[in-house]
């Protein structure tokens, strides 16, 4: 059972009034988890992406794996 608060955190990037996601990283190291959901549904579903996935999704943003839109 998790008894820690999630503290969601939105990108500055995110300021566009766009398609944003928010992320709850604050439970990486205890549960080994990072929450996301979409800013736009804060009582919408949230996806649990396990802290090693998320690490290796910001590492590939980070490093260009993606390109550009």
């Amino acid at each position: 059972m998790m008894t820690e608060s999630l503290r969601w955190f939105k990108s500055s990037y995110s300021d566009n009034g766009g398609n944003c996601v928010e992320v709850a990283a604050n439970l990486a190291a205890t549960h080994g988890i990072v929450p996301v959901r979409d800013s736009k549904a804060v009582d919408g579903p949230v996806v649990a992406v396990p802290a090693t996935a998320f690490a290796a999704f910001v590492a590939g943003v980070r490093g260009g794996t993606f390109g550009t839109v």
